[in-house]
């Protein structure tokens, strides 16, 4: 079992360097081209990445997790990526406009810190958990 949670976590990392790529691609494509603030920039780029976030650890993440309700996950995952994008806006508005950092900067860091903290432990322990649902 362990080197399967090595493997899973291994999976994990390289799901978030995807959607990562592709949320600053698209927070960068809206600062750049599209000539938006970088905080509403943000939160559209940090959504498009937890769409791709949300499909790649399911299929390919978390595999024990495909036999599990998929409605159940996506519910948990909206909740999940709510809190992260409100993070990560916030974060951003804070290093960037009261701290002053340049707007990338103030992402990688906010970033990281939110993706360490808070996505890693949600997704593996209450999103895509393997355990059976408890009844209410």
């Amino acid at each position: 079992m362990p080197g399967y949670r090595l493997w899973e976590w291994i999976r994990h990392h390289a799901t978030a360097v995807l959607s990562t790529i592709v949320d600053y691609a698209v927070m960068i494509a809206c600062v750049e081209l599209a000539h938006l603030s970088p905080v509403p920039a943000t939160a559209i780029g940090a959504a498009v990445g937890a769409v791709t976030n949300f499909l790649v650890n399911r299929s390919f993440t978390y595999l024990r997790a495909t036999d599990r309700r998929m409605p159940r996950q996506v519910g948990r995952f909206v909740f999940v990526s709510g809190v992260s994008l409100a993070l990560n806006t916030g974060g951003e508005h804070l290093f960037h406009y009261v701290i002053g950092l340049q707007y990338l900067v103030a992402r990688v860091i906010v970033s990281t810190i939110v993706s360490n903290a808070w996505n890693y432990p949600m997704l593996r322990f209450f999103v895509f958990s393997t355990k059976p649902p408890e009844r209410a």
